[in-house]
């Protein structure tokens, strides 16, 4: 190969390294505010410095676009094209800065090495374990100091990819620390019996509200969607005599259930029976005391009848007092004069009264059907 052509080769080959070297540098000044000619441009000058070679009394700047192909610049402008898919969330950094963010679908960034993208999948429902791993970490005091076993889960997704991405270097770990703390925090407030049994829906929400406001504090862009508790127990070594001080309480809360239920039951009866027995000790009151009233003024008027005309007086109390005694009684007349005729002189009173309702009776029965 001639001397001539050796030199012509290595001088396009330099060229070629150097005008990526100007691109790079071109593209990211121009995003800065800087113009690659013209007045107040440092492109010649850099160009000057590196040593970028001239051909045909052309400017730096004409040859290095000569001896950039098309080929090159598309697939450099290329690199920049990234897809952020329907789970994920896109952040664009530049030198290392965080500059934006962007949404599922085909976006751009400048090429490598000016800016980059991170695409964390914000929608993937990440879970942490705490109480699995040791006794330590598993075992509680609670807050009528009692110790129980538990273990729980903890759920999170990102709700800021940025923050995620700057603020928190270990999420997992300090989404575990964050659940930890806060979980022994609300099981010292809470009594070992509502740890075990009613109490664990508000022991969740609790841990819940308390792990969110520590990770919003540290702006760790991350969201806590639901915290489990799989295991409330006592420890192993006191869980017999655990359970038999529990069945003991359950029997004495049985048992004080039942003699509620029968003192609500025989209290409100006696109570009842009282009332009523009073009530009708009033009304006998009452009616033995009015009929006293009424027997002493009728006795006041008789007697002041009696002293106003004896005689009537007398008579009229005897008949008023045959009437009633004979009121009720069976009655038969007997004529003695009318013996000489011929006719009995017997009248059966009673008998002749029961015909007498029973001829009405019937007489009312046939006047029914005729109407």
């Amino acid at each position: 190969m001639p001397h001539t052509t050796r030199v012509r080769t290595g001088l396009r080959a330099r060229a070629a390294r150097s005008a990526a070297v100007v691109l790079l540098l071109a593209l990211g000044c121009t995003s800065c505010g800087y113009t690659l000619a013209g007045r107040g441009s440092f492109l010649p000058e850099y160009i000057e410095t590196i040593g970028i070679p001239t051909f045909e009394n052309r400017t730096p700047v004409f040859e290095v676009e000569r001896l950039l192909t098309q080929e090159v610049r598309t697939a450099f402008i290329g690199r920049g094209s990234y897809r952020v898919q329907t789970d994920e969330q896109g952040v664009v950094l530049r030198f290392g800065e965080r500059v934006g963010t962007t949404t599922p679908g085909l976006n751009y960034h400048l090429p490598y090495p000016i800016e980059s993208v991170e695409t964390p999948k914000v929608t993937r429902v990440n879970r942490v374990e705490v109480g699995f791993r040791s006794a330590e970490e598993a075992l509680m005091l609670t807050g009528d100091e009692n110790i129980v076993d538990i273990n729980f889960v903890v759920f999170w997704i990102i709700k800021d990819a940025g923050d995620y991405l700057f603020n928190v270097r270990e999420p997992e770990r300090s989404v575990k620390a964050a659940s930890e703390s806060v979980m022994r925090e609300i099981v010292g407030q809470t009594p070992i019996a509502a740890a075990l049994a009613e109490g664990r829906g508000q022991i969740e929400d609790k841990v819940k509200a308390g792990v969110q406001g520590i990770l919003d504090d540290y702006r760790t862009g991350i969201e806590i969607t639901n915290v489990q508790l799989l295991k409330v127990d006592p420890p192993n070594q006191v869980v017999d005599a655990f359970r038999d001080v529990q069945r003991a309480r359950a029997d004495q809360e049985r048992l004080r259930n039942e003699a509620e239920a029968y003192a609500n039951d025989i209290i409100p009866r006696a109570r009842g029976e009282a009332e009523r027995l009073v009530q009708e000790a009033e009304a006998y009151k009452q009616e033995v005391v009015a009929r006293s009233e009424g027997d002493a003024q009728r006795f006041t008027q008789v007697y002041t009848a009696f002293s106003a005309a004896k005689d009537v007086t007398t008579k009229r109390i005897y008949l008023e007092t045959m009437e009633e005694i004979l009121s009720n009684a069976e009655k038969y007349v007997i004529d003695q004069s009318g013996g000489a005729s011929g006719v009995v002189p017997y009248l059966p009173l009673p008998e002749v009264q029961k015909r007498i309702k029973a001829n009405e009776a019937g007489t009312q029965s046939n006047t029914g059907d005729l109407q």
